[in-house]
């Protein structure tokens, strides 16, 4: 295991960057939500494109709404990268979104039945890189401080009945079992308002807590990279 913090003047082009890596290595990737994401994939589209074409693309969670929704990460994605890719001529392999409109319990089974036939298989599948960030409770994906979700080891995907952070819409997210497939899990957080969470997860010092769902990665996945700006890494 080993936990590398990254500090750049400009996140979002390195996370562009990293994600257009990943991608272009054939690897399937898991794609995040939030609004230091929404950057980097803007990035990706418009410097990086050619090295979109038959990306395998995932998602670490999503609230259970249409995909045209204003909260869906979804349609967050498709805004900033999947059409401008299309836009540019570029066509994805696929990209494989959460049915949560079909709510919590369904939409975590259907997203966990189709990890296992493209992965061929219950626990097969792996992924190049998943790209997360980090609420100002400490949450990562959908996993909220207490909850169950944090404990299940058997699937890959849970349905989250109650949200624990505004805006409080059930989701779908991915679990621990499932980041443990990922060969690299690169956390991106912006502005001064990560910094206390980005801290009680990932300082010298920092506990590893059900408190603080992003401080409990470091016993499921080997490598993972935190790239912050300044104000995300002020209080390490």
């Amino acid at each position: 295991m080993s936990i590398e913090i990254q500090v750049s003047d400009n996140p979002a082009q390195v996370c562009a960057e990293a994600l257009s890596d990943a991608v272009s290595s054939g690897g399937h990737v898991v794609l995040t939500g939030g609004s230091s994401p929404r950057s980097a994939y803007e990035l990706a589209a418009a410097q990086h494109a050619d090295r979109w074409r038959g990306a395998k693309l995932w998602f670490s969670d999503d609230r259970c709404v249409p995909p045209d929704h204003e909260l869906s990460n979804f349609r967050m994605v498709n805004e900033s990268l999947l059409e401008p890719l299309e836009r540019a001529g570029v066509e994805v392999d696929f990209c494989r979104r959460i049915l949560g409109e079909r709510g919590h319990e369904q939409g975590s089974i259907e997203y966990e039945r189709e990890l296992e036939h493209v992965g061929g298989g219950p626990g097969a599948i792996r992924f190049e890189l998943a790209l997360l960030g980090i609420g100002s409770d400490g949450h990562i994906c959908s996993m909220f401080p207490g909850q169950e979700s944090l404990d299940e080891r058997a699937r890959m995907v849970v349905g989250v009945p109650v949200a624990g952070l505004e805006p409080f819409v059930p989701r779908v997210t991915l679990t621990f079992t499932a980041l443990s497939h990922a060969k690299r899990v690169l956390v991106l957080a912006t502005g001064e308002s990560k910094a206390d969470p980005i801290a009680a997860a990932f300082a010298d010092d920092a506990p590893r807590t059900r408190d603080v769902p992003a401080s409990l990665l470091v016993e499921h996945v080997e490598e993972i990279i935190v790239l912050l700006d300044e104000d995300a890494a002020s209080r390490l």
